[in-house]
């Protein structure tokens, strides 16, 4: 697919290299010839200097021949403006611009093919805080993802001795823990992926990432984590357009305390905010600060100034005077791997909250969702069968029929029956079909072409 970035920043920037990754053809249009020549060292890109709302430059970058278009600049007007020259001079199939603004809502008329032409919206601020309200509404998990309008969920858990099913096999999970079916996906020990089979054991400290239906989700975690306290006083670091965002969200849910280096910027939340959220000025990596505010009887301290470096200090910090949980947002890659097993409980990356998101356009076949996985190097996918038996290589068939990559796995079936969403655990002879929604767990990025052909339907397939 040939696919133009606008945007070389942070948020075009991790975009750029997962799609890279799975040998799109990318060109990334930026201002700054510096920063596109850094980006064509580290990728295989090419990049066009210059103002990405001219049509010169959009034809100079390749636009006449471009799939999609992907508007990451820093300003939503110029996301705008460029997804409607993009559609209108150059007749671009898919146009997704980033968009901070909440004035502007994906269905709206004036983002439709008359207004700004925008396909599909993306908000990292909304994703981020989506997703951190997750995290507190499971504080035993270290990642929570949604499939199915939420129907299922799978989750990556860290196992403790004192799970019920701990230092179990797979096999025994049943009838030890009939309250609730599951399917384990994977499990991954000092960062090895372990073979899932009837056999495999899961012990202490295991990661591990189970699917189930959304109602028996908790009841899940508690039986391989144990049951956590829940989420009721919250520390945040960093003012910003993030912060602001999940301190407005939280007030009235938890107890919260907003601290920001800035004057001006704490008079505007401390106007902004609701009366009950404390907002305070200082420097989150400040022990004394943290100390005086009795930080260490937070339940979740949560870093989201725009420091990667004061981000992991602080927490680290914070870890070390007491809170029982940290979360980290961290930009750069390279610093959320370092952080990985680290006093720092999750390190957020805000290119993987939407990753997901853009993935979804840009797979093949009738993809519903993707989500990245452990930082990109795995993705759960879902997909809806299609099709009838001649025409589909799900549709007809049995589990135990359906060829995947060594490796993939399917996680679960959500079928829709009289208007009623059901998750089917994959037992070998469910049979699919049409309009089944199929969870597939993928461990190695290069299975996914032949994962997404599985959904797509051939006129001469048999």
């Amino acid at each position: 697919m040939r696919i133009l970035i606008l945007g070389a920043g942070r948020v075009g920037e991790s975009v750029a290299e997962s799609l890279v990754s799975e040998q799109n053809d990318i060109t990334v249009i930026d201002p700054d010839p510096e920063r596109l020549r850094l980006l064509e060292d580290k990728l295989d890109l090419r990049g066009v200097a210059g103002n990405g709302i001219q049509p010169s430059v959009l034809r100079r970058a390749g636009a006449d021949d471009a799939d999609m278009f992907i508007a990451c600049a820093a300003l939503d007007e110029t996301n705008l403006t460029a997804c409607k020259v993009a559609h209108d001079v150059f007749n671009i199939a898919t146009t997704i611009a980033r968009v901070r603004s909440p004035e502007f809502l994906e269905g709206d008329a004036l983002l439709g093919k008359n207004g700004f032409a925008v396909d599909h919206v993306i908000c990292p601020e909304e994703s981020v805080m989506h997703y951190i309200h997750l995290l507190i509404d499971y504080p035993e998990a270290l990642q929570v993802l949604e499939f199915s309008q939420g129907r299922a969920h799978l989750i990556a858990v860290r196992a403790s001795a004192e799970g019920q099913l701990v230092n179990h096999t797979i096999s025994e999970f049943k009838a030890l823990f009939p309250v609730a079916t599951m399917r384990v996906l994977a499990i991954y020990r000092q960062d090895a992926e372990l073979h899932v089979e009837p056999g495999t054991r899961v012990l202490p400290g295991d990661e591990v990432f189970v699917l189930a239906d959304k109602d028996k989700i908790r009841h899940v975690l508690g039986a391989i984590h144990n049951f956590d306290q829940p989420v009721r006083r919250v520390m945040i670091a960093g003012g910003g357009k993030v912060g602001l965002r999940l301190a407005r969200s939280l007030a009235g849910q938890c107890q919260v305390k907003i601290i920001d280096q800035n004057r001006k910027r704490c008079e505007y939340l401390a106007s902004d905010l609701p009366s009950e959220v404390l907002v305070l000025e200082g420097d989150a990596t400040d022990e004394d600060l943290l100390t005086e505010e009795n930080v260490g009887d937070m339940d979740l301290f949560i870093a989201l100034t725009g420091d990667d470096e004061d981000n992991i200090l602080s927490s680290m910090l914070a870890k070390r005077l007491g809170v029982r949980r940290v979360i980290a947002l961290i930009n750069r890659r390279i610093y959320a791997e370092m952080m990985q097993g680290s006093t720092i409980d999750i390190a957020l990356s805000p290119s993987q909250t939407i990753i997901g998101e853009l993935l979804t356009h840009v797979r093949r076949g009738d993809v519903a969702a993707v989500h990245s996985l452990r930082r990109g190097a795995a993705e759960a996918i879902e997909g809806v069968a299609r099709g009838d038996a001649r025409t589909s290589r799900l549709v007809g068939r049995r589990i135990e029929q359906i060829e995947l990559p060594k490796g993939a796995r399917i996680g679960g079936v959500v079928r829709d029956t009289n208007g009623i969403c059901e998750l089917l655990m994959p037992y070998h002879d469910l049979m699919i079909k049409t309009d089944d929604h199929v969870i597939i767990f993928i461990p190695d990025k290069r299975m996914l072409r032949a994962v997404e052909k599985l959904f797509l339907v051939s006129a001469t397939f048999f």
